[in-house]
């Protein structure tokens, strides 16, 4: 029992980025940044605007955008500090194995895998969504049986399983490759939202600026609460720590940056939308963006926003299933899943069986299952996952503050604990039914710990070469 507390030293994750099982040392800051927009702006600023703005916000969606801001800034500066010290894969979950004890970091790995599996799942029916909707408005009409799953009435989602295979591809061609491609998308996206803030600012009438906060403070904190999860994605970044030719100088750049760009979108996308349109206007509307345009006559530009939100989705679904598999390789090599999960394709360097397993999983997922109100799940794993990082900084400065760290977090614990506390609020926002499975999930996982992970974990096993 006593084994499953002991931490990781910092010098044998770095070791084990070397050899035949590393991975290909080619991203830069430039990467790293369009991976974390790739990752974050895509469903939040797509959807999510209007329905906060509808049933919480008002207009001061705006300070309810900057109020999540700053909770997920206290924790990408937690991260920030790690990814400088430990540039390994695996992102929190290789942090809390350093600074907590293994069993920590299988929590984090566990909640890991449950937010990005759903995640990519959940994205992948949006983005069959749109697909459907784009084709219609060309005079092209796909049959129900091929867009819902057999719970909805049909037979399988398939744009949404096309879609994660050919991702999945994607990944196993090279990392470079998928970074390349998932840049490329990242600038049209950007060009289709900085198109949006030109074409409607000339149509803002101020007036619908008035009542300001609808609801009072109580509505733009429960705004905060929602569109929180429009950030979800930077902590993706990290997850690409093995594969950065410069990780401590570069990582806590692509995680920075990447949330700052972000912010500063979503707060000048929320003004705008408010002020083109009245909020409660937008209440039951799933593509507030287009819609606003729709309603100043610029249906060209609606057209648009349907296809930059195609793209969107398409680099959520590509960074998130990247993060995926780098968790699993990470927790493989340690032992704490089977050893074949991190299997290296020797010519293109990337984790090729964690890869082919993940993107089959979350087409099943996608193509035969009803998502619906599990997706929260993605929300309080990633929650958990901040929460258990923050206060690992805070236990790695006191243990060891002899550390070299290129990035520093500043003022701790101030930021830690604030990072902790805004989290473990925001947890508390969601439904009952979401904790209730979160609890039966973190069972079921520490069921397979017990099982399976604490006897074949690389620690426990050198733990007992040396006792013998």
């Amino acid at each position: 029992m006593k084994n499953v507390f002991k931490t990781k030293s910092i010098s044998s994750l770095i070791n084990e980025t070397k050899g035949e099982k590393s991975l290909k040392k080619v991203l830069g800051a430039f990467e790293l940044t369009m991976l974390g927009i790739g990752a974050i702006v895509g469903a939040g600023i797509f959807v999510i605007t209007g329905e906060a703005a509808a049933n919480f916000s008002g207009p001061a969606l705006i300070l309810s955008f900057i109020i999540s801001a700053f909770a997920c800034g206290f924790a990408a500066l937690c991260y920030a500090e790690f990814s400088s010290i430990i540039p390994v894969a695996g992102s929190a979950y290789t942090y809390g194995y350093a600074a907590l004890g293994e069993i920590w970091a299988w929590i984090i790995g566990w909640d890991l895998v449950l937010e990005y599996t759903v995640a990519i799942g959940t994205v992948a029916i949006g983005w069959s969504g749109y697909v459907d909707s784009i084709l219609k408005s060309l005079g092209v009409n796909l049959p129900n049986a091929l867009l819902k799953s057999p719970f909805e009435g049909g037979v399988v989602n398939l744009p949404a399983v096309i879609v994660l295979l050919a991702i999945g591809l994607l990944l196993i061609k090279g990392v470079s490759e998928s970074a390349k491609l998932n840049s490329i998308i990242v600038v049209i996206k950007l060009v289709v939202i900085v198109l949006f803030i030109v074409l409607a600012a000339g149509h803002i009438k101020t007036s619908n600026w008035h009542p300001f906060m609808p609801n009072g403070w109580g509505g733009v904190f429960a705004g905060a609460a929602s569109v929180f999860f429009a950030y979800i994605g930077f902590d993706a970044v990290s997850t690409a720590a093995e594969e950065v030719k410069d990780a401590k100088r570069d990582l806590p750049k692509g995680i920075i940056f990447s949330l700052l760009i972000c912010t500063v979108l979503y707060i000048i996308v929320s003004l705008v939308l408010t002020g083109v349109v009245p909020y409660f206007k937008f209440k039951g509307v799933s593509a507030p963006v287009a819609f606003a345009l729709q309603q100043i006559g610029i249906n060209w530009g609606a057209a648009l926003v349907s296809v930059g939100a195609l793209f969107g989705l398409t680099s959520v679904l590509l960074v998130m299933m990247f993060g995926q598999t780098r968790i699993f390789f990470a927790m493989s090599r340690d032992g704490l899943l089977p050893k074949f999960l991190g299997a290296v394709n020797t010519k293109t360097k990337t984790p090729i069986t964690s890869t082919v397993i993940v993107s089959i999983a979350a087409a099943i997922i996608a193509g035969f299952l009803p998502i619906g109100i599990v997706s929260e799940l993605t929300n309080i794993g990633t929650l958990a996952a901040f929460i258990i990082v923050s206060l690992g900084v805070i236990f790695l400065r006191r243990k060891r503050p002899d550390i070299k760290r290129p990035f520093k977090c500043p003022l701790v614990p101030v930021v830690p604990i604030l990072a902790a506390l805004f989290c473990g609020y925001l947890i508390l926002q969601l439904t009952t039914a979401t904790k209730i499975r979160f609890v039966v999930w973190f069972a079921l996982g520490l069921i397979v710990y017990f099982l399976y992970g604490s006897k074949h974990s690389t620690m426990n096993t050198e733990a007992e070469e040396q006792a013998s």
